[in-house]
Formats: C-alpha cells, structure tokens, sequence
C-alpha cells in the first residue's frame, strides 16, 4: 500500500500519521511546506524499514497537489490512500467574531481547510480512476465542521464542507471502489495546540485531558485499512466526548 500524506506530514498530527501508516506496512510520501521538515521525518521512516518520499510545496499553489500525487505514482507504482491534514485558524489568521474577520482572513481560512483538500481529492480520484482498483481518501477535520465555532467561524465552516465533500465523494463513487472519510479531531496536543489550550486536567473534555497525535493517526490509518472496508462518507470524531457531552454533564 502507498499513502500520500499531504500538507503537515513532516510535524504534528501529519507526522504522526506518516508513522503510523509506515509502521501499517504502508510506503509514505511525507509532504510538507518546510523541506527540513519533510525530510526529517522521511529519514525517520526509512530508518525504520519502510520505503518513504519526500515532497516539498505549498499546497496554496494550484499545481500543488498534482505534482504530489504524480511524484508518488512514480515513486511507488501508484497511489492506494490520500491523507488531508494540514489546516486550523490560529495558525493563519487571529481568532476574532465574525464581523471583525476580513475578507483575505476568510479566504486563507477556506483556502488552508478545504480548498486545497478539493484539489488534492479531485488528483487522487483521477488516480484512482485510471488505476481501476479504487483507494481511500482520509482528511483531518474537526468538530468544528459539527459545533459552533465562536471566533473561528472560516476554520468551522471549512471544516464543515470537508464533511459534506466526503459524503459526496461517497455518494458518487462508492460504486468505483473509492472511499472517503473524516477524521474529526477535538483538542488534539499540537505545537499550536499546546500554546492556546491549558496544561494538565481539562475538565471541560469528558476524558479530561488533550487528544494525542497518535490518536487521530490510529483513526486515519484505520479508515484508510480493509477494516473499515464498508465505510464510507462518514465523519468520525477523535474528541475525548466532547461532541456528545451534554449541557449538565458532569
């Protein structure tokens, strides 16, 4: 199996996909904006057995995510799953409510959250089409795209699309034997995260503490697996409870 990891893959949440994907057996092309990043984790993953390419590019670039996804058909003889991941709000542009968010915040916001996962997803379908045997696409959303998301409503309704574009993907090409599904992450211990959220219990998350990189990358490599074979089209939340806690909760 051959995954693409696209945006982010050398740090975070995508770096900590690109390892649980070698260590699923699978060869990994780490794509990422930073080339030290990239190839950093690429050296990580050879040097553990597995087979691993470096891509550098910004995916705000249009041609982007084709060459990407091109280089890895090269690399590894085809492409068997694409991973979304990189995204997020604070990271790009300041948290403010709605009517004090200027119009070029707004378009990086969509543009760093979906627009550039439409481009890649639009690639690995053409892929997955030519090569006749299906694929699985998996990207990296939030509960965002579910809940409110107060001071964050560009990264929120981002996030939603992403969810609606998986149940499309599903609607449409179920019957070619491609999947796409969402991986949902509530407060996950990030760089950024870790900077914004406080340290230790986090009494407002049922499970009282930040999400693990590791556990969005169990539930990507999972979705991306034979054993999820039969879904499709769904967003699968990652939050410690939060999306399910009520409003007297404990």
């Amino acid at each position: 199996m051959s995954a693409l990891i696209i945006g982010g893959g050398g740090k975070g949440i995508g770096r900590a996909i690109s390892r649980a994907f070698a260590s699923a057996g699978a060869a990994v092309a780490v794509a990422d904006i930073d080339n030290v990043r990239s190839h950093d984790a690429v050296e990580e993953l050879i040097g553990s057995g597995a087979r691993a390419l470096p891509l550098i590019g910004d995916v705000r670039s249009r041609s982007t995510v084709d060459t990407f996804v091109a280089a890895t058909i090269a690399e590894f003889g085809r492409l068997d799953t694409l991973v979304t991941v990189v995204g997020g709000q604070v990271a790009f542009v300041p948290a403010v409510r709605l009517h004090e968010m200027s119009d070029d915040d707004w378009d990086l916001a969509y543009e760093m959250n979906l627009g550039y996962a439409v481009r890649a997803v639009r690639a690995a379908i053409r892929a997955f089409l030519a090569q006749g045997q299906g694929g699985s696409i998996v990207s990296v959303g939030s509960v965002a795209g579910v809940m409110a998301a107060p001071r964050q409503a560009g990264y929120g309704a981002a996030k939603a699309g992403l969810v609606s574009l998986a149940r499309t993907v599903a609607a449409e090409y179920s019957a070619d034997g491609i999947r796409m599904n969402i991986v949902s992450c509530g407060a996950i211990a990030t760089a950024v995260a870790n900077s914004t959220q406080p340290a230790g219990e986090v009494p407002e998350i049922p499970m009282r503490r930040l999400g693990a990189p590791d556990d969005a990358a169990a539930a990507a490599v999972y979705l991306a697996s034979p054993l999820s074979s039969y879904v499709t089209g769904q967003s699968v939340a990652v939050d410690g409870g939060v999306t399910v806690r009520g409003p007297f909760a404990d």
